[in-house]
């Protein structure tokens, strides 16, 4: 699995680490939702267990084997110029627009 940044999107994930370790983490979130789940980028100190990474360079990222199936093999992740929020998209389908990043370590 492979996931295209663009400069923008290099520059704000980058930004939203604060000069600290982190891997981002794709991950469909569903508590609190009565949906599918909400996709989010999660930052977290260390992969869990039950994670799979998937990218190191330019940026590392996991995704948990269970949610691993919801993705393609090559996607796109690009920064809302306008906006503090990002898409996911892929040649065959859109994963999710105004996707936020939540910071989840201590």
């Amino acid at each position: 699995m492979r996931i295209e940044l663009d400069t923008l999107t290099e520059e704000r994930l980058r930004h939203s680490l604060k000069g600290r370790p982190g891997i981002f983490k794709l991950y469909y979130d569903t508590e609190d939702c009565g949906c599918n789940g909400v996709l989010v980028i999660q930052i977290v100190e260390e992969p869990y267990p039950t994670d799979i990474r998937i990218q190191e360079e330019p940026l590392a990222f996991v995704v948990d084997r269970q949610q691993e199936s919801q993705f393609d093999e090559e996607m796109r992740l690009r920064a809302d110029p306008d906006y503090p929020s990002y898409s996911l998209s892929s040649d065959g389908t859109w994963f999710g627009v105004n996707i936020r990043v939540k910071d989840l370590r201590p």
